[in-house]
């Protein structure tokens, strides 16, 4: 148990290490925008996942725990009515106080309560806080993601158009041409065996497949150049309903940060759009509307982490870009939702959103697996979501 705590506080320090690390580059102007509803300001996102970690560990678990100012819960709570009211989301960039520079003190102050907790806890307790450490760990690692779409999607409206990340792009990894095939039959998907996954991951099931292909890579820039150039945006008969009426009310022409020159803007600024780089900020109805027109259609959910899984799977599975599937978010057989207040984490969004699957160039090292369910509501854009095609065989 000993090296079990050890490597917990050492991973405590790390994640929450990098959280701050990706805000540095950021001004705390930068970290007070945002840029729509759905997005939220880095400085929220900081405070935020210091509140999971008092709310969810320290408050129940924690002997003599006090709040760092007991005001600041309704702040920063996201979604969880069982903790308490929270502030309008659409609202959170209107939270100039407490600041920033009061925001990094009480990180620093829950990151120590947090340390002596875990040196400290007895074994029952460790038994039952543990694993809500180990929750609140991955779940800022989600918001360190959240944190490089929210501030793209925010300098994106700046005419100056500043790159939120220091530096230059790394390169992308090639994707391989080319189709796999799979025989029909019965498979299973779902987590199983020993490591963290969340609870809409679970149980692992059956599922029966029907013989299909799935593409090696992701589609490119420029294979999708050549949908917009064939009128994609404007062929009604390629677009689910709902997508058709996001193009017109909307004015889609192209993906999101694409420019008319050429380029498209990036977390390193404007950049040009490499021709054979997946192609990235794409909706499910745009991913779908592309399948249609490639004679192709997108895998479920169930094909693409069997084709992950196996034993030749395809390239660009991980570390490139979230993937759209064709399924619905919805509960795996027998599923339920964990116990208290994290029981609010996934299961109550399961309707009206569509699985993601993979994960993304800004997606923490170790965080992505092949049961992993991301999820989004069918127009959202400023993720860093692509798309891979499949075929029945």
């Amino acid at each position: 148990m000993p090296d079990a705590i050890s490597e917990l506080a050492a991973r405590f320090r790390a994640v929450r290490a990098h959280s701050e690390a990706l805000a540095a580059p950021l001004s705390p102007e930068d970290q007070q925008l945002q840029a729509m509803p759905d997005a939220s300001p880095t400085k929220w996102h900081l405070a935020h996942t210091a509140w999971f970690f008092e709310a969810v560990v320290l408050a129940p678990h924690a002997p003599g725990f006090r709040p760092y100012d007991e005001r600041w819960a309704r702040l920063f709570n996201s979604y969880y009515e069982s903790l308490g009211p929270r502030h309008p989301r659409p609202q959170r960039g209107m939270l100039s106080r407490p600041s920033l520079d009061e925001v990094l003190a009480w990180r620093r102050v829950v990151d120590a309560g947090v340390a002596a907790f875990i040196a400290e806890a007895d074994a029952d307790t460790r038994a039952a806080a543990f694993p809500l450490i180990e929750l609140g760990l991955h779940h800022e690692q989600q918001h360190q993601e959240l944190m490089q779409t929210d501030i793209l999607a925010a300098l994106a409206l700046n005419p100056l158009a500043p790159a939120a990340c220091p530096g230059e792009p790394s390169p992308w990894p090639a994707g391989v041409d080319g189709w796999l095939g799979f025989d029909g039959g019965e498979a299973e998907i779902g987590h199983a065996g020993a490591g963290f996954a969340f609870d809409n991951e679970t149980p692992r099931h059956r599922v029966r497949l029907e013989a299909y292909e799935i593409a090696r890579r992701l589609v490119t820039n420029a294979e999708y150049q050549r949908f917009v150039d064939d009128g994609g945006y404007r062929r009604a008969a390629l677009w689910l309903s709902d997508g058709w009426a996001a193009v017109q009310s909307q004015g889609w022409t192209g993906p999101l940060y694409w420019r008319d020159d050429g380029s498209e803007f990036t977390p390193h600024g404007p950049r040009p759009r490499a021709p054979q780089a997946p192609v990235r900020h794409l909706s499910f109805y745009e991913a779908a509307a592309y399948a249609e027109w490639a004679g192709a259609r997108l895998p479920t959910e169930a094909e693409w982490e069997h084709a992950a899984s196996s034993a030749s799977p395809p390239s660009q599975c991980f570390g490139a870009l979230w993937q759209w599937t064709r399924s619905s978010y919805e509960p795996y057989p027998r599923y339920r939702p964990w116990a208290g207040a994290v029981g609010e984490y996934n299961g109550k969004f399961m309707v009206g959103q569509i699985v993601l699957r993979g994960s993304s160039f800004a997606t923490p090292p170790g965080h992505a697996r092949a049961s992993y369910r991301n999820f989004f509501p069918p127009g959202a854009r400023w993720q860093f979501s692509g798309l891979r095609l499949a075929r029945d065989a």
